[in-house]
């Protein structure tokens, strides 16, 4: 088990904003969001959470850790898939309630067997009616052979 680093409450705005105290804002939940990147293409792969005890162990251990809200559980990414993320970087955004990881991605980061959880974009410019989605993104892998029918 890896100790919780000693994340401080968070200060007056001048310190949480330009101080060098990681002291992150967890939500009402102990969770803060985490938006996850490609390192080498800048590509947006995914975005979840993590409490307190995710974010000391993507820390100590260099690997991604989140936290499940609709399991509640924690989970280190890959360890079902086999497709690990290496944080490459680590930032916090200004008032330090969003966490950005810049990752090696090991295949594909979404469990619908795709690069990225991104694989589909809106059209813009319709009105009125239904919006049909556009699949950008083909399959990387095949998520009934990874995690089961």
């Amino acid at each position: 088990m890896v100790d919780k680093p000693p994340f401080l409450p968070p200060g007056a705005a001048t310190e949480l904003e330009e101080g060098s105290a990681l002291t992150p804002r967890f939500d009402a939940d102990g969770l803060v969001t985490c938006v996850t990147t490609d390192a080498a293409s800048g590509e947006v792969l995914m975005v979840a959470h993590m409490n307190a005890e995710a974010l000391a162990k993507t820390i100590a251990t260099g690997q991604a850790w989140y936290f499940s809200r609709s399991r509640r559980t924690l989970w280190r990414k890959g360890e079902t898939s086999g497709h690990f993320q290496q944080v490459i970087e680590m930032r916090v955004d200004c008032d330090q309630d969003s966490i950005w990881i810049k990752v090696e991605q090991v295949s594909g980061a979404c469990h619908t067997g795709r690069r990225s959880c991104f694989y589909r974009s809106v059209p813009l410019g319709q009105t009125g009616g239904a919006v049909t989605l556009e699949f950008r993104q083909d399959r990387v892998f095949d998520p009934n052979k990874v995690y089961g029918e």
